[in-house]
C-alpha cells in the first residue's frame, strides 16, 4: 500500500526519534513498527507540559504520527499505540495542539474513538494501554479540542456511542468514573446538547435498552446526575417538543417518552423540572389513550416509595386526583390501582386519596369497584395504619354490592384482616379493636337472600373467624370468646347458619334412607323432592339439581361412597373422621383426565356445608371446660376483652343453640355435672338456658345417668314453681321431654301452684300461671277438669274480670318491662294461658273456645280495661291489647278455633296492628309476619298488612311491605315445590288474599261515608299497599284473574251484614276501587282468567244467576279525583293559620273533639293534666316512647280557627264522639274549646302515632280547606331544606 511522503520536520527536514529508536517507516515490518513505536510511547509518556526543548525537538514526531500511514494502518496494535502517543501529544502541547487543520483534528479524533472500543474486552493483554488511553483522554479532557470544530457533534456522537457500546460488568469503577469523566466535561462545557447526543444518553434508558445492557444505564444514569444542571434545559426541549407541540419526528425516542420520564424521574426529579407542567397539559388532553398513558406513567411517579412529587408539585397532583372522576373507564381504573401503591409508599396522602376511592367504590363498572377494594385491602394487610376507618368503611359498604365478584372480594379482604389482627393479634390489641366490628358484618351478611352469599360466610367462619385447622382446644377458646363479642343480629345470624346446616344435613339423611328402599316410583318421586330441595341449598340451583341427580345415581351405585356419606352425616362423626369421610369421597368423584370438574366442585360445596368441621363431643367437652374456668374466674375473660359474666351467659347460649344442632355431643356426665352447676348460679338467663340444654339432649338421662337425674328433678321442680317465667316454661317442657314418669312430676308441679293461687298477690302469680299454662297445653287430658275450674273461677272471673290497682297516669302508650304492673303481668300470662289451655285442648266440644274469643274481643272494644274502671294505665292498657290480638292470632294458628272465629273477631284482631301504641304496631306485626311464613295462620292474616298502608311511620310501613314480599314468595315457592289440589291452593295462592282484603277494609271503622274523598283515598293505599306487591309479575294472567275476582265479589252479598244496604254500599265501593287501582296499574287485567276464582262463603253470600250488580259506585269525577289528587283552594287566612309543624315529617290529619279528650283523661281538662301530658311527651325514654310526637298531628278545624279569631263562641260548635275500635260510639258532654284542643294535641292525649279512629265531622269542618298531595310535598321540602340549614 502506497502512503503519502512523510512530512518533514521544522528546520533540518527531518523527524527526530527519541534515542534508540529507528526511523518508523512502511518498509519495516509490523512487529518492528510496534517494538518503536513502544519506546516512542514510552518517551511521550514521560515528558511533561513543562518540557519546552522536548516538545520542539518532538514536534516533526508528533505531526509524523498523525499521518495516514498510522492513522489507517491494519494493525490494531499499531493504531493502539498510535493512539497512545496522540493522546499524549494532546496532554504535552495542551492548550494548544500541533495540529491545526480541521480536518486533521477530526480525523485523529475519529480514530482515537476507534480505539476506545478495545475497553470492551478486559482480559485483552493490551487492555490496560486501552485503559491508560481512556485514563489520559478524560483527565486532559482532550475532546474539549473539538468544541472549535464545526461538525465535532459527529465526534461527540461517536465518542459517546462506543462508550455505552463497550462498558460491561466486567469493569471496575475507575473505567466508569473516567467515561463519566470524559462524557461530562462535553456536555459542562460545551455550549448545549444536541437531540442526536441526547438521544444517545438516553436511548439507554428505555427498558428495552436497559435490560440488554444493565452498565450502560447506569452509565447514563450517573453521567445524568453529574450533569444535572447543564442538561435539564436540553432534556426540557425535548419533551417539550413531542409532548406540547406534537413534533414526533425531531427524535427516534419521541414514543418512549413516558418511559423516559418515569426513568430520568427514578434518576433526580431536577432532570423534569420543567417538564411537569407539561404532564399536567397532557392529562387534560381530549384523547383518552394519551391520558391513559400519562394517568400510567404519574402512578408510578407518585407512588415511587421516595417520591415527594406529590408535596413538591400540588398542581400536578390535585390534576392527577381529577382524573379518579375520568369518563374513560381504563383511566378510573389505573388510578385505583395507583391507589394501593400509594397508600402503602406515602400514608400522607391518605386524606387525599380517601375521598376519590369513595366515589369509586360506588362506581358503575364492576372491575373499578372490585379494584377499589382490592387496593385497601392490600394496603392493610401490609400495615392496618395505613387504612383510616373511612376506607374500612367502603369495602363494608361493597359486602353488600350487587355483583357477586365484588361482595366476594370484600368479604375475602375483611376475613383475611380479621383474621391477621383479630385473631393471630398481629398488630396488638389497638389494631384488633378498630376491625372489631368486621366479625359481626360478615356475619350479617348471611341474612342476604343469595345462597352464594351464605355460602361464602361459612367458609369465611371455617376458615378465617374459627379456623376448623386448629386443635380442639384453641379452636373453641376462638369460637367462645368470638360468640361473646358478637352482637345480637350477628349471634342470630351465625345460629341460623348452624341450623341450614343441620337442615341440610337432615335432608341428605332422608336421601340415604331413601337409599335403603326398594325401587319404586313414589321412591324415585320422594327422591327427586329431597334433591331438589337439597340443590336449592347450593349455589346456581339450575346446574346443582343436575349434579345432585348425578350424585345421586353414583350413590345409588357406589355401597361404600354411601357409606361415608352416612359416616359424615351421623351424629357421633368426629371431626377427624369428617376430614377422612370428604377426602375419601372426593377422591372417588375425582377423575385426573379432566382439568375441571364441576360436578366434583358442587359435590364439595355439599360436602363443605354439611360437614361437622368445628362440633363434636371432644369439642363440647373443651366448651364445658372454658365455661367452668369462666365460673372459677380462672379463665383469660379479660385478656379477650370480654367480662365473666358475659363469658358465662356467652358460653350457655352457644351451648344452647349447639344443643339443637347436635344434641349427641353432649351426653356425658362431665358436661351434664357442668350444667347442674349453672342451674344454682343467680344469673336467671344462665339458668335458663342451661334447663333447655337439657332439655335438648337429656332424652337419656334417666336410663344412663341415673345421678344426674336425681339432682336435676328437684333444681327442675323449683324453676316451676319459683323461677323466672322463662326458667319455668323451660322446666315444665324439659320434664316433660326427658322423663319417662312425667304425669307423676307434672302433678307434683301442678297441684301446690293451683292451690296458691292468689290475685291479691299479683307479684306471685306469674311464674306459676306460665307453669300451669304449659302444663295444661302438654298434659291437656290429664289436667282437663282442675284447669276448667282455675280458668272460670280465677283466670276470667278473679284475675282478668277485676282492676284492683290504680295505674300510672303519666299519659304514655307504652313502658318497659319494668314499668309495668304486676297486676297486668299477670293478666297478660293469665291470657296466655287461656289459649294454652285451648290449644292442648285442640277441641271446641265444651265451648270453651267461644268464651274465650268473646272476652279477648271484648278486650280489644275497650281498649284493653275490660272492666271500664278507668283504673288501668294507658301504656298497661296497650299491654292487654297486644296480648288478647296475639292471643287470637295464636288460637287462629289451630284449624278447630280457626273456624268458630267471627269475621268481626277477625277484623278486631286485624285492627291491632292500626293501634295507636307504636310498640303494639310494632310486635303484632312482626308476630304476625313469624306465623304467617311459617304458614301457620290462614291466608286471611295475610290481608292485615294492607292496613299498614295508614301507618303514619315510614319504618313501619316499610317494614310491612318487606313481610308481604316475604310471605308471597314463601307461599309461592311453596306452591312450585308442593304441588297441590285447587281445595288447598284456596289457602295457599297468594292472590287469593284479596277476597279478604277486600272485605276487611269494607268494615274499617275508619270508612263511614262511601263517597268521602279522603277515605276513598286511604281505601285505596291500602289496596294499592297489596296489589302493588301481587301485581308484580304477570304470571299466567294472573292480572286478570284479580279484576275477575274483585267483579265477582261485587256480585255477592256481605256474609257478615246481608241485609245491611250500608254495609254492602261500602264492600261495592271498595271493589270499584280495587277494580279502579287494578286497570290503571296494569294493560293485561281485562285478558280473560284462566280459572274461575273461589270465594270464601265465610265473608261472601253468592247470590242467584238473576242478581246483577252493574252500577258504577265511583263517579267519573272521584275517578279522576282518586287518579290526579285533589286540587287545593288557596284563601289567604288558612295559609296564615296553618299548625307549624315538625320538618321533613308527614303531616297526618286528626280531629280533636271532647270525646278524644274524655277517653284520655277521663276527667274535666286542666293546666295539671295538660302539663301530665306534655311532660310524657317530652320524655325521649327507650322502646320509643315518644313516639306519640314524632308525627305532629294537623287538625282540620282551620275554619274553626278563623272563627275563633273573629271572636265566634267554640262552645257553639257541636262535636261527635270518637269511634274506638268496634266499639259503639260514646256520647260526649261537650266539645273544648280551641286552646284545650291545642292543648291536648300538643300533649300526645290520644293523638299519637298510632291510628286513632277519626270523629265524625262538624258543620263547620265541613268547610275543611284540604290541601292537595302536590302541594303537601313541596311543604315537606321546604321544611326539609329549612332543617337541613
Amino acid at each position: 500500500m502506497d502512503f503519502p511522503q512523510q512530512q518533514k520536520a521544522i528546520g533540518d527536514g527531518k523527524v527526530v526519534y527519541p534515542p534508540g529508536v529507528k526511523e518508523i517507516t512502511d518498509k519495516i515490518s509490523n512487529d518492528e513498527v510496534v517494538k518503536r513505536l513502544k519506546m516512542v510511547v514510552k518517551t511521550y509518556m514521560d515528558m511533561d507540559q513543562d518540557s519546552e526543548e522536548e516538545k520542539q525537538q518532538y514536534l516533526g514526531l508528533a505531526l509524523h504520527l498523525a499521518s495516514d500511514f498510522f492513522l489507517r494502518n491494519p494493525n490494531k496494535d499499531v493504531r493502539l499505540l498510535v493512539a497512545c502517543c496522540l493522546a499524549d501529544i494532546f496532554r504535552i502541547y495542551a492548550p494548544e495542539a500541533p495540529y491545526t487543520s480541521h480536518d486533521k483534528l477530526k480525523e485523529i479524533f475519529l480514530f482515537i474513538t476507534r480505539q476506545l472500543k478495545g475497553l470492551e474486552d478486559t482480559k485483552s493483554p493490551q487492555f490496560n494501554r486501552y485503559f491508560y488511553l481512556l485514563e489520559n483522554l478524560a483527565w486532559v479532557k482532550s475532546y474539549n479540542i473539538c468544541f472549535e470544530l464545526e461538525d465535532c457533534n459527529e465526534i461527540f456522537i461517536q465518542l459517546f456511542k462506543t462508550l455505552f457500546s463497550v462498558i460491561n460488568n466486567s469493569h471496575n469503577q475507575k473505567v466508569q468514573l473516567h467515561m463519566i469523566d470524559l462524557m461530562s466535561s462535553i456536555i459542562m462545557e460545551g455550549d448545549g446538547v444536541t437531540q442526536e447526543l441526547l438521544d444517545t444518553i438516553l436511548i439507554n434508558l428505555i427498558p428495552a435498552h436497559k435490560n440488554l445492557n444493565k452498565q450502560a444505564y447506569d452509565l447514563a444514569k450517573t453521567l445524568l446526575k453529574r450533569t444535572v444542571q447543564t442538561i435539564e434545559a436540553c432534556i426540557a426541549n425535548f419533551f417539550n417538543q413531542v409532548l406540547v407541540m406534537g413534533k414526533s419526528s425531531v427524535s427516534d425516542l419521541s414514543e418512549h417518552v413516558f418511559d423516559l420520564i418515569q426513568e430520568l424521574f427514578a434518576i433526580d426529579p431536577m432532570l423534569l423540572t420543567s417538564v411537569m407542567p407539561q404532564l399536567e397539559f397532557k392529562l387534560k388532553s381530549n384523547d383518552g389513550e394519551e391520558r391513559l398513558a400519562v394517568v400510567r406513567l404519574l402512578a408510578k411517579l407518585f407512588g415511587a416509595k421516595d417520591s415527594e412529587l406529590a408535596s413538591q408539585n400540588r398542581p400536578l397532583w390535585q390534576c392527577f386526583l381529577g382524573r379518579f372522576n375520568d369518563i374513560h373507564v381504563p383511566v378510573r381504573l389505573e388510578c385505583v390501582k395507583f391507589a394501593s401503591h400509594c397508600l402503602m409508599n406515602h400514608p400522607d396522602l391518605a386524606r387525599d386519596l380517601t375521598e376519590y376511592l369513595k366515589v369509586r367504590s360506588h362506581d358503575p363498572e364492576e372491575a373499578i369497584r372490585h379494584d377499589v377494594i382490592v387496593t385497601i385491602i392490600n394496603a392493610g394487610k401490609k400495615d392496618l395504619n395505613l387504612v383510616n376507618d373511612q376506607l374500612l368503611g367502603f369495602v363494608r359498604e361493597r359486602t353488600l354490592d350487587k355483583r357477586w365478584r365484588v361482595r366476594k372480594e370484600a368479604m375475602m379482604g375483611l376475613a383475611q384482616l380479621y383474621k391477621k389482627y383479630c385473631l393471630h393479634h398481629e398488630a396488638g390489641k389497638e389494631s384488633a379493636s378498630k376491625i372489631s366490628w368486621i366479625k359481626d358484618k360478615l356475619l350479617h351478611i348471611y341474612y342476604q337472600n343469595s345462597i352464594d352469599d351464605k355460602l361464602l360466610v361459612e367458609k369465611i367462619f371455617a376458615q378465617y373467624m374459627v379456623p376448623h385447622n386448629l386443635d380442639t382446644e384453641e379452636k373453641m377458646k376462638c369460637l367462645y370468646y368470638l360468640y361473646a363479642c358478637l352482637d345480637t343480629n350477628a349471634v342470630k345470624a351465625l345460629n341460623e347458619m348452624w341450623k341450614c346446616q343441620n337442615m341440610l344435613r337432615a335432608l341428605v339423611k332422608e336421601l340415604l334412607d331413601l337409599h335403603k328402599l326398594p325401587v319404586s316410583e313414589a321412591n324415585n318421586s320422594a327422591m327427586l323432592g329431597k334433591l331438589m330441595n337439597i340443590a336449592k341449598n347450593l349455589p346456581d340451583a339450575g346446574k346443582a339439581q343436575d349434579f345432585m341427580k348425578k350424585f345421586n345415581q353414583v350413590l345409588g351405585e357406589d355401597e361404600k361412597l354411601r357409606g361415608q356419606l352416612e359416616m359424615l352425616i351421623s351424629p357421633t362423626c368426629s371431626c377427624k373422621q369428617a376430614e377422612i369421610c370428604v377426602r375419601e369421597i372426593t377422591r372417588k368423584l375425582t377423575f385426573p383426565k379432566q382439568p375441571t370438574n364441576p360436578f366434583l366442585e358442587m359435590v364439595k360445596f355439599l360436602l363443605e356445608r354439611i360437614a361437622p368441621v368445628h362440633i363434636d363431643s371432644e369439642a363440647i367437652s373443651a366448651l364445658v371446660k372454658l365455661l367452668n374456668k369462666s365460673i372459677e374466674g380462672t379463665a383469660d375473660d379479660d385478656d379477650e376483652g370480654v367480662t365473666r359474666d358475659a363469658a358465662i351467659r356467652a358460653g350457655l347460649e352457644l351451648l344452647k343453640v349447639l344443643s339443637f344442632t347436635h344434641p349427641t355431643a353432649f351426653h356425658s356426665a362431665e358436661t351434664y355435672e357442668s350444667l347442674l352447676q349453672c342451674l344454682k348460679m343467680e344469673d336467671d338467663k344462665v339458668a335458663e338456658a342451661a334447663i333447655q340444654i337439657f332439655r335438648n339432649t337429656g332424652q337419656k338421662i334417666e336410663a344412663e345417668l341415673p345421678q344426674i337425674r336425681s339432682t336435676l328433678i328437684p333444681i327442675l321442680h323449683q324453676k316451676a314453681k319459683r323461677g323466672t317465667p322463662h326458667q319455668a316454661k323451660q322446666a315444665v317442657n324439659c320434664i316433660h321431654a326427658i322423663f319417662n314418669n312425667k304425669e307423676v312430676q307434672l302433678a307434683q308441679i301442678f297441684e301446690p301452684l293451683s292451690r296458691s293461687l292468689n290475685a291479691d298477690v299479683p307479684e306471685q302469680l306469674i311464674t306459676p300461671l306460665v307453669s300451669l299454662g304449659h302444663i295444661a297445653m302438654l298434659a291437656p287430658d290429664q289436667f282437663a277438669s282442675p284447669m276448667k275450674s282455675i280458668v272460670a273461677n280465677f283466670i276470667v272471673k278473679d284475675l282478668l274480670m277485676n282492676d284492683r290497682a290504680v295505674g300510672n297516669k303519666n299519659g304514655k302508650l307504652w313502658s318497659t318491662d319494668e314499668e309495668v304492673s304486676p297486676e297486668v303481668l299477670a293478666k297478660v300470662q293469665a291470657i296466655k294461658l287461656l289459649v294454652r289451655w285451648l290449644l292442648g285442648m285442640k277441641n271446641n266440644q265444651s265451648k270453651s273456645a267461644n268464651s274465650t274469643l268473646r272476652l279477648l274481643s271484648a278486650m280489644l272494644v275497650s281498649e284493653g280495661d275490660l272492666t271500664e274502671q278507668k283504673k288501668i294505665s294507658k301504656s298497661d292498657m296497650s299491654r292487654l291489647r297486644l296480648a288478647a290480638g296475639g292471643a287470637i292470632m295464636k288460637l287462629a294458628q289451630e284449624p278447630c278455633y280457626h273456624d268458630i272465629i267471627t269475621p268481626e273477631q277477625f277484623q278486631l284482631c286485624g285492627l291491632v296492628i292500626n293501634d295507636e301504641c307504636y310498640q303494639v304496631r310494632q310486635i303484632f306485626a312482626q308476630k304476625l309476619h313469624v306465623a304467617l311464613v311459617k304458614l301457620l295462620l290462614p291466608l286471611e292474616y295475610l290481608a292485615v298488612f294492607a292496613l299498614c298502608a295508614k301507618d303514619p311511620v315510614k319504618e313501619r310501613r316499610a317494614h310491612a311491605r318487606q313481610c308481604l314480599l316475604k310471605n308471597i314468595s314463601v307461599r309461592r315457592e311453596y306452591i312450585k315445590q308442593n304441588p297441590v289440589s285447587q281445595d288447598k291452593m284456596v289457602s295457599l295462592l297468594p292472590e287469593y288474599v284479596v277476597p279478604y282484603m277486600i272485605h276487611l277494609l269494607a268494615h274499617d271503622p275508619d270508612f263511614t261515608k262511601p263517597q268521602e274523598y279522603d277515605q276513598l283515598k286511604d281505601i285505596k293505599e291500602c289496596l294499592w299497599f297489596m296489589l302493588e306487591v301481587l301485581m308484580t309479575k304477570n304470571e299466567n294472567n294472573s292480572h286478570g284473574f284479580l279484576r275477575k275476582m274483585v267483579e265477582n265479589i261485587k256480585q255477592t252479598k256481605d256474609a257478615q251484614s246481608p241485609d245491611d244496604a250500608k254495609a254492602n254500599e261500602k264492600l261495592y265501593v271498595v271493589c270499584d276501587v280495587a277494580l279502579f287501582v287494578i286497570a290503571n296499574k296494569s294493560t293485561a287485567c281485562h285478558l280473560d282468567s284462566p280459572k274461575e276464582p273461589v270465594l270464601p262463603a265465610k265473608f261472601f253470600i253468592i247470590q242467584d244467576k238473576d242478581f246483577q250488580n252493574d252500577k258504577e259506585y265511583l263517579s267519573a269525577e272521584m275517578r279522576q279525583t282518586l287518579l290526579t289528587g285533589k286540587p287545593k283552594p288557596a284563601p289567604v287566612l288558612a295559609a296564615v293559620n296553618k299548625p307549624i309543624t315538625v320538618p321533613g315529617k308527614r303531616v297526618f290529619p286528626k280531629i280533636v273533639t271532647s270525646a278524644d279528650i274524655t277517653s284520655s283523661t277521663n276527667s274535666p281538662l286542666t293546666s295539671t293534666t295538660i302539663n301530665k301530658n306534655s311532660n310524657a311527651t317530652i320524655q325521649t325514654s327507650e322502646s320509643r316512647a315518644q313516639e306519640n310526637n314524632e308525627n305532629p298531628v294537623r287538625k282540620k278545624d282551620d275554619v274553626k280557627k278563623v272563627q275563633t279569631a273573629q271572636n265566634t263562641s267554640p262552645a257553639s260548635t257541636d262535636a261527635s264522639p270518637t269511634k274506638r275500635r268496634g266499639r259503639p260510639p260514646k256520647s260526649a258532654p261537650g266539645a273544648p274549646t280551641v286552646e284545650k284542643e291545642k292543648a291536648v294535641a300538643m300533649a300526645g292525649g290520644g293523638a299519637g302515632r298510632g291510628r286513632k279512629r277519626a270523629a265524625e265531622p262538624t258543620l263547620t269542618e265541613a268547610i275543611d280547606i284540604k290541601v292537595s298531595k302536590q302541594q303537601q310535598q313541596n311543604d315537606e321540602g321546604t321544611k326539609r331544606q329549612i332543617d337541613l340549614r
